[in-house]
């Protein structure tokens, strides 16, 4: 790729505008101009002057003038005419020479602005870092090539599909794969020989995952069988420098692997065989910013595109990896029964047979019932860590009332109580709660729903998990892992306690002994759709980590055993669970059974916004709107309206919404009003 500075004939020619003169090839750019307004939302055309010419080709960036300032945009195409019968302005400057948004990165970004109803603009940001000067102006570093002597299949050939998936990907064969791991799988290990499969084939493999720990566990992993120099990793972490160095390796071809969190979904990859991501339903994976797009469905719509391989891998198994399999779309790759039960740890519930009952009454009631004890007691004593997943971190993060759960609310305003660390007057009394929106105390505190006096927290965190459990069993160490404390990337393989909250549970060479999963109620009771579905993802991801039942593994839920979910982790059947899963959303019309978008802000905007919808699209089925609780006194009031549709009018409802803010963005609207397609939490 050229790296030259733009030349000094070009800054020249910047000066005499009024002798300018069009390119004699080729002399039209249509360009993406960076205006995120959805009625501005397509590329325009510009003249190219002859100084440029050389410079501006496909996918530089570029500065124009539009609406009467300069603004920055991306060369998308050189065309012989355009449609535009007036005058056009001119190119003014090109940025850099470094084409770095390719033909096919460009064509995917378009299509999630058209799934998720967003703007064109949004989506480059997310696609391309931005631009540093000094990085571009480097020589470009030496990479040794990549070396695959043999690609190991023996982790592969446990699994019924396995071995054919690691075939399809050495003979270039796109393949679209569901990928369900053993408990205590290397999962790393696994996605590195997909990879090494794929380069093998002389195509490129791009790999992501939720978070930093698990980018350096499979950059590691990819380095050990295709080597160092063929493999980088794109993390936000790494700073705007070096982020943009590896990037740009990546734009030049010289890189075939790359593993990466979420932005790494657009890396603009050549020759792209494999496209992977891991634990599809981490939160990390859905974007915090407009148009919100998940990395699992920008890889769909790449795999789809590209004619690459697609590999969704996990514990778990979300409802919509379980929706692409049942559409035929993709294979399920797993094993048999046999093999899991002989991989997963024994996993019970607290108080789930009537004689653990009968030796320990207050099994399903107590936050450590007795088998909690004698699971981590025995782990302990083989030499083992024991792992002790807590929800959530601190002491008390919302308060409940002590006889029936339900949430402890202010009597004046209906915010959640809270403790302020003030005593009331009377000697040996408890701490005064406290109204955590309007500051109000609460001095005679009555549930409205059993009238008791009594208050608990709602959660003990990891920090309270520690304390309590540093006192019942003296003499052991210790240990926590997220909930404010460090993340852990790995503890020793030590007689030990590991407090970690979900997502923070570090690894054990040799696996965990012994794992508590604490206050499962607390989990359960969110009001949020995929509540199920996200706690047994946690409850996996934890149970994973420790030994089989032959090694003396053992791991204890609190939990109700007759629910459905904690009989899903009993069995290790995720598959099943999602199976049940999509048929519940189906039958009561929530994605991903259907296509729905949600529409957040004020009344009067909101109300604009569904109309517009209903105007274009009268068959979408309107949910609400409701009123949105408040997240601090005094915020203005806020609604949220939901509207569906069958799947097959998922691109009708992304259109009709993309033109209803066109509306609005054309006269003007100052009201914001976030719009989200198949939006992750749905209460």
């Amino acid at each position: 790729m050229s790296t030259r500075p733009v030349s000094a004939v070009a800054r020249r020619g910047r000066s005499h505008r009024g002798e300018w003169q069009p390119a004699a090839q080729l002399p039209v750019a249509r360009v993406a101009v960076d205006v995120p307004l959805a009625h501005l939302d397509r590329p325009f055309d510009y003249q190219v002057p002859a100084h440029l010419d050389a410079d501006a080709v496909p996918g530089v960036r570029l500065r124009v003038r539009f609406a009467g300032r300069l603004v920055d945009g991306f060369l998308l195409e050189r065309v012989a005419e355009s449609a535009h019968v007036g005058r056009l302005a001119w190119v003014e400057r090109i940025v850099s020479p470094e084409p770095v948004l390719s033909t096919e990165v460009a064509a995917l970004c378009r299509a999630v602005a058209d799934r998720y109803a967003g703007v064109l603009a949004d989506v480059l940001r997310l696609a391309v870092p931005p631009r540093h000067a000094r990085v571009e102006g480097e020589a470009p570093k030496e990479r040794a090539p990549a070396e695959v002597a043999s690609v190991p299949s023996a982790g592969w050939a446990r699994y019924g599909r396995g071995g054919a998936l690691l075939d399809a990907l050495g003979g270039g064969r796109a393949a679209h794969a569901v990928w369900q791991a053993l408990p205590g799988e290397d999962w790393p290990a696994r996605f590195a020989e997909a990879a090494a499969a794929t380069v093998a084939a002389g195509r490129a493999a791009l790999l992501v995952v939720p978070d930093q720990r698990d980018v350096d566990a499979l950059h590691a992993a990819c380095v050990r069988l295709v080597g160092e120099g063929a493999v980088v990793a794109l993390t936000a972490d790494l700073g705007p420098a070096e982020r943009y160095r590896r990037w740009l390796a990546v734009r030049r071809g010289q890189v075939p692997v790359v593993v990466g969190t979420r932005s790494a979904a657009f890396a603009p990859v050549h020759e792209l065989g494999l496209l992977a991501v891991w634990d599809d339903g981490d939160d990390l994976h859905a974007e915090p910013r407009a148009p919100y797009p998940h990395v699992r469905d920008v890889l769909v719509l790449r795999a789809h595109a590209a004619g690459a391989a697609l590999l969704v891998g996990g514990f778990a198994r979300t409802a919509e990896a379980h929706l692409l399999v049942e559409s035929g779309w993709a294979r399920e790759v797993v094993a048999d029964r046999i093999t899991v039960r002989d991989a997963m740890p024994r996993v019970a519930a607290a108080g789930e047979s009537d004689a653990e009952l009968a030796r320990d009454p207050s099994a399903r009631a107590a936050r450590l019932p007795h088998t909690a004890f004698e699971a981590a007691r025995a782990a302990l004593a083989a030499g083992r860590p024991v792992l002790v997943q807590v929800p959530r971190s601190g002491y008390l993060p919302w308060l409940a009332c002590g006889s029936c759960r339900e949430t402890a609310r202010c009597r004046h305003c209906a915010g959640p109580l809270g403790f302020t660390g003030r005593r009331c007057a009377e000697p040996g009394a408890d701490e005064l709660p406290q109204c955590r929106w309007c500051g109000r105390p609460d001095t005679a505190f009555r549930c409205p729903g059993c009238w008791s006096r009594r208050l608990r927290a709602g959660v003990v965190g990891a920090g309270r998990t520690a304390e309590e459990l540093g006192r019942a069993f003296p003499g052991t160490t210790v240990r926590a892992s997220g909930g404010g404390a460090p993340v852990l990337a790995e503890a020793e393989q030590r007689p030990e306690l590991v407090v970690a909250t979900p997502g923070a549970e570090p690894r054990v060479p040799g696996g965990y002994g012994a794992a508590l999963l604490l206050d499962g109620w607390a989990l359960l009771s969110r009001p949020d759709l995929r509540v199920a579905e996200e706690t047994l993802r946690r409850w996996l991801a934890a149970a994973g980590l420790v030994v089989p039942h032959g090694a003396g593994g053992r791991v204890v839920v609190m939990a109700d055993a007759e629910l459905p979910v904690v009989q899903a982790l009993v069995r290790w059947d995720p598959a099943g669970h999602a199976h049940a899963e999509l048929a519940a959303r189906a039958e009561v019309g929530f994605p991903p059974a259907v296509r729905m978008a949600s529409v957040e802000g004020p009344p009067a905007a909101v109300a604009e916004v569904v109309d517009g919808v209903l105007a274009d699209l009268p068959a979408a089925e309107v949910l609400g709107p409701v009123e949105l609780e408040p997240e601090r006194p005094g915020e203005e009031v806020r609604e949220r309206a939901l509207l569906r549709v069958p799947r097959a009018g998922g691109k009708a409802l992304a259109a009709a919404l993309h033109a209803a803010q066109a509306v609005r963005t054309a006269r003007k609207a100052t009201d914001p009003v976030r719009v989200r397609v198949d939006p992750l939490e749905i209460g």
